[in-house]
């Protein structure tokens, strides 16, 4: 989860640089890499969620101290965010893929 926010300033400046100065960055090269970076991450961004609501489901049916009340939603908070971040991302691949093949 730690690369998603790096990729996703790194696309916004672009952006931002490209609207501002004009130019045109819907060259399929540049396509290409968008969008295989978006589906990597995508696809990491699943796997970190999916092994996140696994601990936190370990944490909450375990009949031990494991985890204090106060801890259990935050963790279940945090799990569903890597959710929502999985298909914010996984939108942003697909609407990608979508300007790729319009080119």
């Amino acid at each position: 989860m730690g690369l998603l926010i790096p990729w996703s300033a790194t696309l916004a400046m672009v952006d931002i640089y490209s609207i501002f100065v004009g130019c045109h960055l819907r060259l399929p090269g540049v396509m290409v890499i968008v969008v295989l970076g978006d589906w990597s991450l995508s696809i990491l961004s699943l796997a970190a969620a999916c092994a996140a609501a696994g601990v936190v489901d370990f944490l909450i049916h375990t009949n031990g101290p494991y985890c204090p009340p106060k801890f259990c939603g935050r963790y279940q908070v945090s799990a569903a965010m890597a959710f929502l971040s999985w298909v914010l991302t996984a939108l942003s691949f697909l609407v990608n893929l979508w300007l790729m093949a319009s080119l």
